[in-house]
């Protein structure tokens, strides 16, 4: 029997992009469609959004600029003693830190912040609080990110208004004037730990600061410490969120709307 030419041993298949596919082979190769990359469940949860920074319809108000029913001391957990008047919350220093009643794992949270227009001092005295996206323990222990007056104020860039406290140097400083009121976005994504207590995924944080990005989505090192380097030596599910009272001689500082989405 006569050998056939390579060319006729060919023409059952068809060359596809330099791979060649049987006649069968090509009976089962479906033109793609539009439909194909189209999900259509679940469906996201509608939400309403707030107008002109109030809360959005799926938050958790944490200050209303009436009550403080959702903050307690940190130290001791009584009621929280600072003071409210005019839809503002200002620092009482003496009584100190205060922390939320709830916890939170993973969350969007949005505060308005103002440093007071007879401030004084200089550097880390002017205006010094801070945001704990994790209070984990007594004292300062947690996830820091600085308040402070930083327009026109020279500091440590990694302790200036935006920072991830001795961690993270924002990438812009957009301050405003003392009087004037500020904004923080925060997306707090919380270390997740193994079953023997060793850390699985670090921390992340963003941070917008007056509608500017300063911290995208950075990894913590660890808690916030003053002195040292920051660890992951306290293990933890859920935390509550901590304002600072900071032991600075300036005028204290005041805060406003604030509220938070707790995240899948």
């Amino acid at each position: 029997m006569r050998a056939l030419p390579v060319v006729s041993l060919l023409s059952a298949a068809v060359l596809v992009g330099g791979v060649s596919l049987s006649a069968a082979q090509q009976g089962n190769t479906a033109k793609p469609r539009p439909e194909d990359t189209e999900v259509w469940e679940p469906v996201p949860p509608v939400v309403t959004p707030g107008e002109n920074g109030a809360a959005p319809s799926d938050a958790i108000v944490l200050f209303d600029g009436r009550s403080l029913d959702a903050w307690v001391n940190s130290r001791d957990k009584t009621p929280a003693g600072w003071t409210v008047a005019d839809g503002v919350l200002t620092v009482n220093k003496p009584v100190g830190n205060i922390e939320t009643t709830r916890t939170f794992r993973n969350y969007q949270l949005h505060l308005e912040w103002r440093i007071p227009t007879a401030i004084t001092g200089e550097g880390q005295a002017r205006g010094n609080s801070g945001v704990f996206l994790a209070s984990t323990g007594e004292g300062d222990a947690g996830y820091e990110v600085q308040v402070l007056d930083s327009y026109n104020n020279k500091t440590y860039v990694n302790g200036q208004a935006g920072s991830v406290y001795k961690q993270h140097i924002p990438l812009a400083n957009p301050t405003r004037k003392p009087g004037e009121w500020q904004t923080y976005d925060i997306v707090w994504n919380a270390p997740v730990w193994n079953a023997d207590g060793s850390l699985k995924t670090p921390a992340y944080v963003t941070v917008m600061h007056n509608g500017v990005l300063v911290q995208n989505h950075v990894e913590l090192k660890g808690e916030t410490v003053y002195i040292g380097q920051p660890n992951y030596d306290r293990r933890y599910d859920r935390a509550p969120i901590k304002l600072q009272s900071h032991g600075d001689p300036s005028p204290a500082i005041s805060f406003r709307n604030i509220w938070v989405r707790e995240l899948p």
